[in-house]
């Protein structure tokens, strides 16, 4: 028996929320001995639904959806926080997940989940860029920005746009085993399972802006002077304070420890140098301030969870 996805979507989603997600269980039913999966796509109002790049989508009414459903799934895209106004979309939502095996959705879709009360106390991801939103407007909500989807009971939420991918791969290896799954992302040309999260294709880290001028001052010194001595002792020297009254009031304005601000800075630094240099990695170690490149290997692994060589792989500058 095939298993029924509903795929919601509304005017202004982003495309590749919906597609990719579909083509990965197409890509299954064609593949799976028992039909795999059927996919349908609703709106609030049925006919040609245009996503965010012109292209229409045709949908069926969401008030007109009956019987089970096994995977509920709600795109993102640029317009949700008006959908979010949409009330008789969000009623629709939560209506149809109490119908449904699972529900999920890609990217800031989690913004409809989460305002249907279907986040409540659950962990959760969305787009890092939408993150602090998510977690600043819904309290309840459980936010990682990292992860490139969590499954958090029969609740699934994924990260930005083609994170979808790795959602529904996901959801079909849970369905069908790691063999099926792995032939639909051999079919599709993707990783099964993508090492790392979304932060390493996040922008560089950066802490609040510091409230007052020295230590704006001294945070510009720190981004433009790795190799530096930045131990706490020195850094509270150079702006002449108590080692103790420095950390505390340099944590206050800036929402991280000085230790912690040193080592994302130069974390970035090395990120920068590993994607525009062909440095050998010894060299980035040190002019990035990490030392040696073991010390660079662990800051990767702790921030971005892959290595700083699969990094350089996967991002380098082809222009350098």
């Amino acid at each position: 028996m095939q298993r029924r996805v509903l795929i919601v979507v509304f005017p202004g989603f982003q495309l590749l929320d919906m597609a990719g997600p579909a083509d990965v269980f197409g890509t299954a039913a064609l593949l799976a001995s028992d039909g795999g999966y059927r996919v349908e796509v609703a709106a609030v109002r049925p006919g040609v639904v245009p996503a965010h790049n012109g292209v229409g989508v045709a949908a069926t009414a969401l008030g007109e959806v009956t019987g089970p459903i096994d995977t509920l799934l709600v795109a993102g895209g640029f317009t949700v926080p008006d959908q979010l106004k949409d009330r008789e979309l969000v009623a629709a939502v939560a209506g149809l997940a109490a119908r449904a095996r699972r529900v999920a959705s890609v990217c800031n879709g989690a913004f409809l989940l989460a305002e249907a009360g279907l986040l409540d106390h659950r962990r959760a991801t969305t787009h890092w860029l939408a993150a602090h939103d998510l977690k600043t407007r819904y309290d309840r909500v459980e936010v990682d920005a990292d992860p490139l989807y969590i499954e958090d009971g029969d609740v699934w939420t994924s990260a930005g746009v083609l994170a979808g991918v790795d959602l529904a791969l996901a959801l079909v290896t849970r369905d069908h085993g790691h063999a099926l799954a792995s032939d639909v992302a051999r079919g599709l040309v993707v990783y099964l399972h993508r090492p790392g999260g979304q932060s390493q294709f996040s922008t560089p880290m950066r802490a609040m802006t510091p409230r007052s001028e020295p230590f704006r001052e001294l945070q510009g010194y720190i981004d433009a002077n790795p190799g530096a001595d930045l131990s706490v002792p020195a850094l509270a020297a150079r702006i002449g304070m108590s080692e103790r009254h420095f950390s505390r009031v340099f944590t206050e304005q800036t929402g991280l420890s000085p230790g912690r601000y040193v080592e994302r800075s130069r974390a970035d630094t090395a990120r920068r140098l590993l994607e525009v240099t062909g440095l050998p990695l010894e060299s980035v170690a040190r002019e990035s301030g990490l030392g040696t490149p073991e010390t660079l290997y662990r800051v990767f692994r702790r921030h971005w969870r892959i290595s700083p060589g699969d990094h350089r792989r996967r991002f380098q500058s082809k222009e350098r």
